[in-house]
Order: C-alpha cells, then structure tokens, then sequence
C-alpha cells in the first residue's frame, strides 16, 4: 500500500470540501491544524470545520487556475465561485504531514464574498 503524496491529499481535501462533502475533507486534516485566514487564525480542526463548513454552501463553482508543489507543501490558486462573485481569486499554501493537512494559509478578499449591494 502507498502513502499519498502531499499534493494527493491536498486534491482530495479540495475535490471534498468544493462539492460540500465536509466530512470527507475533514477526514483529510490534522486534529491540531492551524490556519491562517484573513481576519481569523483558527485552531484545531472543530473551529476549521466550523470556518469551511459556513463558506461551502456559498459554493456555485469552482474555477481553478494553478497548483504548485515543493514537497510536503501544496499551493492552490482558484476562483471560489457564489453568488456574490465568480472572478476573485483565492489561495491556499498547505503544509502536510502524514498525509494530513497540519497548516494552511488561506487568501481571500473578505469583502468580495460579502452580501450584493443595495441599489
């Protein structure tokens, strides 16, 4: 049996939690993950379920642009497509151990996502 490779877990997690199957992204992530995301640093895997369950029904889409590998550590670029918007940009940089996401830096423009405005 082989291990996954990092960049193996990373797609799987995404592939997961982009079509709304939180639990089997979960299944994915370290007990102690850390993420960095903007205006939140959250710690264990309750508050980052919590964090990427609440955002995952917002999904419409996924565009995806890029990935870089270096090792144990996975980089995406997409397009998180919802209602509000289906151009911004997002990033992740993933640190895996054990194939288990341990550490992720999420980058978003937090008010993209927010409610349309009102004429």
């Amino acid at each position: 049996m082989t291990q996954d490779t990092a960049y193996d877990t990373v797609q799987k997690y995404h592939r997961a939690w982009t079509s709304g199957d939180i639990n089997t992204a979960m299944s994915y992530v370290a007990d102690d993950i850390t993420c960095r995301a903007p205006g939140v640093d959250l710690d264990g895997m309750d508050a980052y379920q919590e964090f990427i369950g609440g955002f995952a029904p917002m999904l419409t889409g996924i565009g995806d642009i890029a990935e870089f590998v270096d090792g144990d550590r996975v980089a995406l670029f997409y397009y998180p497509q919802t209602a509000t918007t289906s151009s911004t940009p997002a990033a992740e940089f993933f640190t895996v151990k054990d194939a288990k996401i341990t550490e992720s830096v999420l980058i978003f423009d937090r008010l993209s996502y927010g409610p349309p405005e009102q004429a």
